[in-house]
């Protein structure tokens, strides 16, 4: 390590993060000092330390400590990458970027390495730190699942979304108008069609993407995309309500079928909620016509079977189905 002045360091590298609040690194830097060095190469260009730089400027620096690197410029390049990702202050949509151009340049430093597409993380074991192979011939999200504590399939995910996404798809992430489940889903599909139509899904669930892109693929997309314009979607408050009401009926059907106690000091609070929805429910369903019977009347023994059956019916679809779809 050594001193030089802070003037002489040259700041080109466009992964560097100089426009970030540096006020509480500022702060750290007056109560304990400076941790790590800026990192610099012989020509005197920083390579890592972009925050540490601009609170170490304005705090006045003159002197500033550094460590000097001698490597190639993709060796300098995934220094600076490796920094960003261990920091986590950035976009999902720049982590994906940045995680996918590490990928790239570790797997051409490091040729033996385990390649990102060839990991198998469809198991426990696979999803483990290799930590006892040598660092040359790990894979690259191996090591930047230990570095960050992301998981390896959340690296994986990351880097496919960031290969298959068109354009279009990472502009609206990048405004907060996809998230990464509803792109988990498009990305089946190929970019061109992507761009045709992912503006019809702004705001629309996973779910409905899921939807769309299964018969997509299945009869092709202009076919796909016709019955779904011409279709009448269901309003974003019904849809809401409608998942609402297949998680109720399922946790329903638990306590149900278990025989859950009724003792409990909150019991009396969830009846209040229960018959404050009967009544919503009772009315909605007056409103649409389809209320069955009065609320004031008892269903018969075969009526209650039914709904034990249903009720169990319910609870092993839910023990089969998919997990949550993952999302970052």
């Amino acid at each position: 390590m050594e001193l030089i002045n802070i003037e002489d360091i040259k700041v080109e590298s466009p992964y560097l993060r100089l426009d970030t609040d540096v006020e509480k690194l500022m702060k750290s830097i007056e109560t304990v000092g400076l941790i790590n060095p800026l990192v610099i190469n012989k020509n005197n260009e920083l390579i890592a330390g972009g925050r540490r730089y601009t609170a170490l400027k304005a705090m006045g620096r003159t002197q500033v400590p550094v460590s000097r690197v001698e490597k190639s410029e993709l060796e300098q390049e995934l220094i600076s990458i490796d920094e960003n990702l261990v920091r986590k202050d950035l976009g999902k949509v720049e982590m994906e970027q940045l995680l996918a151009r590490g990928r790239d340049i570790y797997e051409g430093l490091f040729p033996q390495a385990l390649k990102t597409i060839e990991e198998d993380l469809s198991t426990p074991a696979g999803n483990e730190i290799q930590k006892e192979l040598p660092n040359d011939k790990r894979s690259f999200i191996d090591l930047t699942a230990e570095k960050t504590g992301l998981s390896k399939k959340v690296i994986k995910s990351a880097i496919e979304r960031e290969e298959k996404s068109s354009d279009a798809v990472k502009s609206l992430r990048r405004h907060g108008e996809l998230n990464a489940s509803q792109a988990n889903q498009i990305i089946k599909l190929p970019k061109d069609e992507q761009e045709r139509v992912v503006e019809h899904f702004v705001g629309k669930s996973a779910r409905e993407m899921k939807n769309f892109v299964d018969m997509a693929q299945t009869r092709g997309v202009d076919d796909a995309l016709d019955e779904y314009l011409n279709t009448p979607q269901l309003p974003k408050e019904l849809q809401s309500l409608k998942t609402l009401l297949k998680r109720s009926n399922k946790v329903l059907a638990k306590i149900l079928l278990e025989e859950m106690g009724t003792d409990h000091p909150e019991n009396s609070e969830i009846l209040d909620l229960m018959s404050s929805l009967r009544m919503s429910m009772d009315q909605y369903l007056q409103l649409c016509g389809s209320l069955p019977k009065s609320s004031s009347e008892t269903a018969s023994p075969e009526e209650y079977d039914k709904l034990a059956d249903a009720a169990l019916g319910m609870l092993n679809s839910d023990e089969n189905s998919n997990p949550n779809e993952a999302q970052w």
